[in-house]
């Protein structure tokens, strides 16, 4: 009862708010949050997608998938210590810069589509996928969609483990998503109400959650559409029940990376992944959380780097 009471309030308080959580046009953000290494790919259905290709065009290639409410650039720190490699990064529908209908409905097999597409748009053949939770999702079910173009892939706390568990003093915005109230609250509310503290909670090290970042987060949620398609659920047809045996499946080479103090995902389901896909090494960093590749930038691509080194088969 509490905790409705508690839900009713934030709708309330949603309601007072609305009007000052209006969208902020594209161009605006474009402006603000586009580099110079941005570009944009129209693909069907009405997606208009920001992606960036960094690095020379004949270097092995690695495609890296953000969390949900994130965007591409979560990965910059990890772009800045593989100069080496191309590496593409991408906006999902719903997040970032990328543009979405209206009537977009989101789903692990639809973002699979896109980050596909987008590849394909690029004449790339093979490469290496990474993804980072919602992305570690898309990026395992890639790799069971398309394992004859992967030469291995990286899955940094990843979501998509058949598990009820949830970790303790998970953000409070994942408990509104799990229901209707909530999703409403949540689309209608300005994102800054709870933006700070799930970020701090997600990044574990709450002085990298500086004010520019929180600002980022908040107004690339209020990208036309953006809050509509991250609260709609994850819609679009139902696929095959994932259990433990799902990832026998994947054969390319693996790595899983987790921080032990995740409190967006339990680290015990990363650990679960690794013993599941045949042959994935496991990394696991004491100190880390939701996101190893901004927290311990050093390290994690460290780690990366001695994976990609040790693929038998040159990404191309």
């Amino acid at each position: 009862m509490r905790s409705f009471l508690r839900l009713l309030a934030l709708c309330f308080a949603a309601s007072l708010v609305t009007a000052c959580a209006r969208d902020i046009p594209y161009p605006k953000l474009e402006a603000k949050y586009a580099s110079p290494a941005s570009r944009y790919m129209d693909l069907p259905g009405g997606l208009h997608v920001h992606y960036r290709d960094q690095g020379p065009r004949d270097a092995p290639v690695v495609v890296l998938v953000h969390g949900f409410s994130a965007s591409l650039h979560a990965w910059e720190p990890w772009v800045a210590r593989l100069p080496d490699y191309r590496v593409i990064s991408l906006d999902l529908p719903g997040h970032g810069l990328t543009r979405a209908p209206t009537d977009y409905v989101p789903s692990t097999d639809r973002s699979v589509a896109v980050v596909d597409q987008v590849v394909s748009g690029l004449g790339v053949q093979r490469f290496v996928i990474g993804g980072n939770s919602m992305g570690g999702g898309v990026s395992w079910n890639y790799a069971l969609q398309h394992q004859d173009k992967l030469n291995g892939l990286v899955l940094v706390d990843a979501g998509g483990w058949p598990s009820s568990e949830k970790p303790k003093g998970q953000p409070m915005v994942f408990k509104l998503l799990s229901n209707p109230v909530g999703r409403w609250a949540l689309r209608n509310a300005d994102p800054k109400l709870m933006a700070e503290k799930g970020l701090k909670q997600a990044y574990e090290d709450e002085s990298l959650v500086t004010p520019a970042i929180v600002t980022r987060y908040v107004e690339l949620a209020r990208a036309p559409g953006h809050r509509a398609i991250l609260t709609g659920g994850r819609g679009g047809p139902p696929g095959a029940k994932v259990t433990p045996e799902t990832f026998k499946a994947i054969t390319v080479p693996t790595l899983v990376m987790v921080g032990e103090k995740d409190q967006v995902i339990p680290a015990d389901n990363s650990r679960k992944l690794a013993g599941a896909i045949p042959g994935a090494k496991l990394v696991v960093y004491p100190e880390g959380g939701h996101v190893p590749m901004e927290q311990l930038p050093d390290k994690s691509a460290a780690d990366l780097r001695a994976f990609l080194a040790g693929l038998k088969k040159p990404a191309v």
